[in-house]
């Protein structure tokens, strides 16, 4: 087969469909280009299927979708940077019918956090270590090695919008280095000095201090109230989503000569100032709200409240609210000497460490439990994030038994008229701030119970009632392929009879490839192989290798003695914006055959309209002389589907 220039092919192709005036748009999945023609009569079908590279065209959905196979990248990186503009994430612009509300806010925020959260976890132990090591006298916090190491760990928290900036723009395919730039002028507000002359003198100090002094900041006469937004979530995420669009709308009218840095200055010039005179008001407002409600709250029953704040402590914090409540409990305890607010959030942070340990011992697969136990670990310090971003909201039960336990713990606090005399993020090494200075032991007592009510609770909550059948079902997947690698990995395994065996990536029936409604897979363009109608969500690897391609609803494997697989998980399931989608690998990583590849949300799938039928197809089926499928019908995951056979 003659070696393909992609570089060429990708022009080739343009100029096939018409040329770049004739593209409204275009993105990639994992094996095609994705075309949205202005004009589709200027458009040569039989010319593009004619290119070599090319493996056929297909038209659905109102696309042009030119099948390239595993290589597809290559070819789209070779379009005009007027199409491609530059980093973006291809499935960022599919259409489709989107997934309910609530869901689509999960999935996105879950997409978000994913990348971050090991080291997210490792910052949150360390911070944990360090505070039994001061609190013991081990490692005083006056120590140059207690501050350097304390600097290791709190930094990544307060730039943590910056980590965002880049999950972010890959989610919402806006341009990761412009958003990096957003992200660190609203973190420059309140880290950087400014020189500022006031009364005549010039004064050193951050912008967010010269705004607290007394001292008014506007942008064009529009006041700006600032706001803290190192450690925040939500204002980056925000303004990247709007960046997305601005950037998107920029490069309408933008020429391409000028475009990689015009689109950046318009982007920054708009979006920063638009956070910051929206973003940071709207959180004030919120905040201020929540916290009336709180105080409305207690005064009208403690229990209400401890209900309140250890039910929906963890709901503020993902959304960033909490902040504007914080300020009120070291406003008390500086006025009164104590906060009874406060000590409702202990059992909410418990409560989430109980959710997390749940999770970890009711479920087997390794990278699960080892992230489960250091998010567990972290939560008990008071670290929630890696616990609920990675193990008990992408899940939702557990995170709402978590809720139901801490709501649990927060009232038996309230009834017990808690208080909190010093500041401190909760936390089991911070329970001590519960100990009344006048000797009474009541107090402490009341919040050491309502904390371990809320930390068994969930956890026994979670380990019973926290999976819905699909985790249930993805948990059994991993530990069959966990107990028998030898069956589930002969790809490649024997050199002597040159043969490869796939196996069905899912629970289902197997059907033959011709049952697949679209015609590059029906009709073998794609490359020999079988279909599967799945049963459940959870797709384990078809055989041992290399994960090539990994785009949600697609994953490229490649084996050790070089056959090419490709599991596509429903037909144009590249519109949903991956939101149906929980990866387990990642490009780069190394499989095992019949281990866990991604959860799916088959309903999801279907609640669009689309069907969930999954082709696995070997992509260099012309280096196999015979292929037999075998167990058509019913079959688990990771059973013996298909047998590929080299030609001698």
């Amino acid at each position: 087969m003659a070696t393909v220039n992609y570089s060429t092919l990708a022009g080739d192709v343009l100029t096939a469909v018409g040329g770049e005036d004739n593209v409204a748009g275009v993105v990639h999945c994992a094996t095609r280009l994705r075309f949205t023609l202005r004009d589709r009569a200027r458009a040569d079908k039989d010319a593009v299927t004619a290119l070599p590279g090319v493996i056929t065209v297909v038209e659905n959905g109102g696309q042009f979708q030119v099948v390239v196979g595993n290589n597809v990248s290559k070819v789209y990186a070779g379009l005009p940077a007027s199409l491609t503009d530059g980093d973006r994430n291809p499935a960022a612009d599919g259409g489709g019918q989107k997934a309910g509300i609530l869901s689509r806010v999960i999935d996105v925020v879950s997409a978000i956090f994913a990348p971050i959260l090991g080291v997210l976890a490792a910052t949150g132990i360390l911070k944990g270590l360090l505070i039994i090591l001061s609190t013991t006298g081990v490692l005083p916090s006056s120590s140059t090695t207690y501050q350097v190491l304390f600097a290791t760990a709190d930094a990544f928290f307060a730039f943590l919008p910056m980590l965002l900036a880049v999950t972010t723009a890959r989610k919402f395919g806006a341009n990761v280095f412009t958003a990096m730039a957003v992200a660190g002028a609203l973190i420059y507000t309140n880290l950087v000095n400014v020189t500022w002359v006031i009364d005549g003198e010039r004064v050193p100090m951050t912008m967010l201090e010269y705004l607290r002094a007394g001292n008014p900041v506007d942008f064009l006469g529009i006041p700006v109230l600032l706001q803290t937004y190192t450690s925040s979530v939500v204002p980056i995420i925000l303004a990247v989503w709007l960046l997305s669009y601005v950037e998107r709308l920029a490069n309408r009218f933008i020429h391409e000569a000028v475009r990689s840095f015009i689109t950046p200055l318009i982007s920054l010039v708009i979006v920063v100032p638009v956070t910051l005179l929206t973003i940071g008001p709207a959180g004030t407002w919120v905040s201020a709200l929540m916290a009336d409600l709180m105080t409305g709250a207690y005064q009208f029953s403690p229990i209400v409240l401890g209900i309140l704040m250890g039910g929906l402590w963890q709901v503020l914090v993902i959304f960033g609210v909490h902040w504007g409540i914080v300020p009120l409990f070291i406003n008390n305890i500086a006025n009164t000497g104590f906060d009874y607010m406060k000590s409702a959030a202990f059992p909410a942070v418990l409560a989430q460490a109980g959710a997390a340990l749940g999770v970890t011992l009711r479920l087997r697969e390794k990278k699960t439990k080892a992230l489960g136990f250091s998010a567990t670990l972290a939560a008990v310090f008071g670290v929630t994030e890696p616990a609920i971003y990675g193990i008990t909201l992408p899940r939702k039960r557990a995170f709402l038994v978590a809720g139901i336990s801490g709501a649990i713990g927060g009232a038996i606090v309230g009834a017990g008229g808690v208080k909190v005399f010093s500041t401190g993020a909760p936390g089991l090494l911070t329970l001590p701030i519960g100990i009344d200075p006048s000797g009474d032991p009541t107090n402490f007592l009341w919040l050491i119970v309502g904390t371990i009510v809320a930390f068994v609770l969930s956890a026994i909550g979670t380990y019973f009632f926290g999976f819905s059948r699909a985790d249930l079902a993805k948990d059994r997947a991993a530990a069959a392929a966990e107990r028998a690698p030898v069956e589930a990995a002969p790809a490649g395994a024997s050199p002597a009879d040159a043969s490869l065996t796939v196996l069905s990536p899912a629970r289902g029936e197997i059907v033959a490839l011709s049952e697949v409604p679209d015609k590059a897979f029906a009709s073998g363009a794609m490359g020999q192989g079988f279909a599967v109608r799945p049963a459940d969500g959870a797709f384990v690897s078809p055989a041992a290798g290399e994960v090539v391609v990994a785009q949600g609803h697609a994953y490229g494997i490649k084996t050790a003695d070089g056959a090419e697989l490709l599991v596509h998980i429903g037909i144009d399931t590249v519109g949903l914006d991956g939101a149906p989608f929980t990866p387990r690998v990642a490009v780069g990583d190394t499989v095992a055959a019949g281990a866990p590849l991604v959860d799916v949300d088959l309903a999801a799938i279907r609640a669009a309209g689309l069907d969930a039928i999954t082709p696995v197809v070997v992509i260099n089926s012309t280096d196999f002389g015979a292929f037999e499928v075998h167990g058509v019908g019913a079959a688990a995951a990771g059973a013996p589907a298909l047998v590929a056979t080299k030609g001698i």
